[in-house]
């Protein structure tokens, strides 16, 4: 991590991190493939990510550590955001499911359900549901 990141907000960092986890969800494979970068590109966008930065993730997302939201809500969409990820190229790996699971621990789900849930965001994704259906149907399979 740069000097300059000491300075940022709570928000920019959560930012950063959420957007190395995608940026690992990517190279699960060991590419990014053009439809993978065009969401990238559009996330660090949203996320006010300026295009160092963006370089500094690309070349290693491990640096950033990943942050759970405190709102349950907040890593739903977090996980919208990856779900997404897994599908930017037209197909899921088992690579990226795996490093999906992993991230949905790291997120908050609770253990037990982690399996249940990442099979539920791939399926929803898969079906082209917005967020508002993915976060319905989220919270119906991880009850808490």
């Amino acid at each position: 991590m740069a000097l300059s990141d000491y300075n940022l907000s709570g928000e920019q960092k959560r930012n950063l991190a959420h957007f190395a986890s995608i940026v690992r969800l990517a190279q699960a494979d060991g590419i990014i493939s053009e439809g993978e970068e065009k969401l990238l590109k559009r996330l660090a966008n949203r996320f006010h990510i300026l295009e160092e930065k963006y370089n500094d993730i690309l070349n290693s997302p491990e640096d950033y550590p990943m942050h759970a939201p405190h709102n349950y809500n907040e890593r739903i969409e977090h996980l919208y955001d990856l779900a997404k990820m897994v599908f930017a190229d037209g197909e899921a790996k088992g690579e990226e499911a795996q490093v999906l699971r992993k991230i949905c621990i790291g997120l908050g789900f609770p253990l037990d359900n982690v399996e249940k849930v990442t099979d539920e965001a791939i399926h929803l994704i898969l079906n082209n549901n917005d967020l508002d259906d993915f976060t319905k149907s989220i919270k119906q399979v991880n009850k808490i």
